[in-house]
Order: structure tokens, then sequence, then C-alpha cells
């Protein structure tokens, strides 16, 4: 959630940012009068218990005639000290309420505006060009044996598949490819649950407009990640963590998106399925640290898909693209030849303190006070970079070059051969 002193200070920062997300704005002054109420409500109950405190010395040093009159006072005393927590819980509980509706304030600089408003930050290398009429991932991945649709949906149902012979050994490749990244940048490796609580997935703010994207578990009572950074975000809630050096975790699992809101789009293919796998950073750091972090962590991503030899481009997403907990995200796209457009294949978002004050992780300040850390996510692989790599390094017959940074993780193989004509 946001800083309530914020709210409380700057309710124009916040309505700004509302505004620039194209969320609403009336809420902010909601919040506002649910946080008056909730500090008097507080203030109430802390006058009585004082009150109450003082009585129950009066009652102890009363003489024994005077005490029965007084202990009936002290009864009613009591009951209304009992209400008014019950208020004051019932105040908190409100406020908490109205401010888990606002989404984290965006960062200066960010564009307004929905998808379609980006800012285009880069664009990195040359699109690849071809003297033969391109096959798409699809049809490379069944000439290789790589990809199984039919039967994925066979067993599964749509948007479901099998990476079979090379094509699982090529995921495989290119997340033991960004692991070796990530060691390198000094990030701990975990392998993560894919099954969390709703307070861990509330916590990192993924069950707000985009939450029928999820799957749940009712008997259990247990939701179906759909990245690691969930399960991450939650290994230190309600904990106080030294971050005097950044804690940076790479988690490696298995990712599961209903994609109800996607229906008709990216239906060919891997792009857009309902299972896949992901290699994900995440870091906790000081505050003022963490743009500083966000550009280290974009940096990384580059580098992975440089390595690849992509063509990409970096944009600013805009504000109403942003999910509630990030303050600022950049995607990463890279080109695909057969569509003839950039596809998002990796992003990375600073979520300043907003998921770390819903799931109370904190660092203690050199004053002793103890206040919410930042917390930053971005991809560093995922099953969906197969789609770039095969189009982008297709050959006239099917054949498949391997980029040379990839070939020490598929044995040296050089060339992804077709098996089936």
């Amino acid at each position: 959630m946001i800083d309530p002193v914020l709210l409380r200070e700057h309710p124009d920062v916040i309505k700004r940012s509302q505004e620039a997300r194209g969320d609403s704005v009336e809420v902010v002054d909601e919040a506002l009068q649910a946080d008056k109420e909730r500090r008097a409500a507080i203030s109430a109950f802390e006058e009585l218990r004082a009150e109450q405190n003082v009585f129950g010395k009066k009652v102890a040093a009363a003489p024994k005639e005077e005490k029965k009159e007084l202990v009936a006072q002290a009864q009613s005393l009591a009951g209304r000290v009992k209400e008014a927590q019950a208020a004051a819980n019932d105040a908190e509980k409100r406020f908490d309420e109205v401010l888990r509706r606002i989404g984290n304030p965006i960062i200066d600089g960010v564009p307004s505006g929905g998808e379609d408003d980006y800012v285009l930050v880069k664009t990195v290398g040359e699109k690849p060009t071809f003297d033969f009429e391109p096959r798409d991932h699809l049809e490379l991945g069944e000439l290789l044996g790589a990809i199984d649709m039919a039967r994925g949906a066979k067993v599964s149902g749509a948007r479901f598949t099998y990476l079979r012979g090379i094509g699982a050994r090529l995921e495989l490749a290119i997340m033991n490819m960004a692991l070796d990244k990530a060691l390198a940048a000094g990030f701990i490796p975990m392998i993560t649950p894919t099954l969390v609580k709703p307070e861990i997935m509330q916590g990192t703010g993924f069950l707000g407009a985009h939450a029928d994207e999820i799957y749940y578990l009712p008997a259990d009572d247990l939701y179906l990640t759909g990245t690691s950074e969930v399960a991450l975000a939650g290994y230190h809630s309600d904990e106080i963590l030294d971050v005097t050096e950044p804690l940076r975790y790479a988690g490696w699992s298995t990712c599961y998106r209903r994609e109800a809101g996607s229906a008709g789009k990216d239906t060919r293919g891997i792009i857009r399925v309902h299972q896949f796998n992901k290699l994900e950073m995440f870091v906790y750091t000081l505050p003022e640290e963490a743009e500083a972090e966000h550009a280290r962590l974009l940096q990384y991503q580059e580098e992975m898909l440089q390595a690849l030899g992509l063509s990409y481009r970096v944009i600013d997403t805009a504000a109403g693209d942003l999910g509630s907990s990030a303050a600022r995200k950049y995607d990463v796209e890279a080109w695909v030849p057969t569509q003839d457009a950039y596809r998002e294949l990796t992003s990375t978002s600073n979520c300043t303190t907003f998921q770390a004050r819903r799931l109370d992780i904190r660092y203690r300040t050199e004053s002793g006070k103890t206040t919410p850390v930042a917390t930053l996510n971005g991809t560093l692989a995922t099953t969906r970079w197969i789609v770039a790599i095969l189009e982008t390094h297709q050959q006239e017959d099917g054949s498949v070059i391997v980029p040379e940074a990839l070939r020490p993780y598929l044995g040296g193989l050089e060339v992804l051969e077709p098996i089936a004509r």
C-alpha cells in the first residue's frame, strides 16, 4: 500500500498518479476521510484507556466502603473502552481497505496513458532479413520436433504445449545461461513454491484488476503463481532485514496464468500459454537505491538479449499499463520477423516500498526505527524467448543457427536440424 504520510501531506501527488494511471482520483479523498476517521477513533480509544488506567488506580486506593460503587463505574468505563477499541479497529480496517485500492505512486517521468502511450527508450540491433519466406516459430518448432501444441491441447486443453527433444533442451539452455548470468551478478538461486497463501498474493498486489488471470484452488485456499516474484516477495514477509547491501534472488519456477483477458490473442504457438518456466530476478534494497538497482536489472536483461543475437527495443511503460505495485516498468521487446512487430520478452519493475508495506518487510535506520524496504523484479529468461530465437536465427531449410553464447549449454551444438519435412 502507499505511505499514509505521503497521502496525508501530499494528496495531490497521489491524485496525479491515479489520473495518469486512468484510475479513480476520488478514492484519494475517500482515503483521506477514512484516515481522518481512523485517527479520531484511535484518539478516542486512547483517551478512554488512559482514563480507565487512572480510574483503576483510584479504585485500588479507595476505602473498602467506596469500592463497590467505584467498581460498578469501572465496569461501565471498561464497556466504553471496549466499544471504542472496536470502533478504532473498524476504522483501521476501513482505512486499510480504501488504501489498498490506490496504486503505487508513479515515479516522475513515467508517461501517462494506456498500453499504446509508452515512450521508446532505445532500439538495439538490426532486424533480421531473409531472402526466403521465413517460417513462424511454431512451424519451425514442429520441423525441429521441438514443439507439440496438438498433444498439449489433447492432454490439457488450449494454450498448453509440450516442449520435446531439442525444444526441451533449448528452454533449459536459455534458463541455465540466465542462471549463470544471475550468479555472476551476485544473485542467490532459488527454487520457489508455486502455490502461495492469499495474504502473500494480496501483499504483492496481484489480486487487483487482474485477479481473474490467476488460478485459485478453493479447497486449499491457495493460489498458483504466475511468477516467482510472488514467492520471492513473501520470502521475507514480516521480517526486519539488513539491506546495507541489496538482497538479490533469482527464482526459477513454473508459472501459471489463466490469460482470461486475452481471448483470441496469440492463440498460435507459445507466445501466450497457460504454463511456462521463468527465471525471475528479485531484489530487496534501500529505497534511495531502488532506481539505480532498476537500471542494473534492465542492463542484465539487455545483455542476455544481445548475447542471443536478438534485435530489441526498450520502452518506458505508460502508467495505465502498469500493475498496481509498479511505480515504473521497462518492457524489453524482441523483434519477431513473421509478425513484423516487437513482442515483449521481458520486463523489469521498480515497486518502491509498495509491496514491502503490505508484507511488512522493513530495515532498521540509523535512528533505530524501522521503515519499509524497496523491492524490484525483472525476468531474465522465460519460455517465450524460444519464439524470437527460432525466428531470428532460422535458415531456408528450416534449420536454426544456435547463438554462440548458447552453444555451451547445448553441448556445443551449432545448428538445430529439422527432423520432419
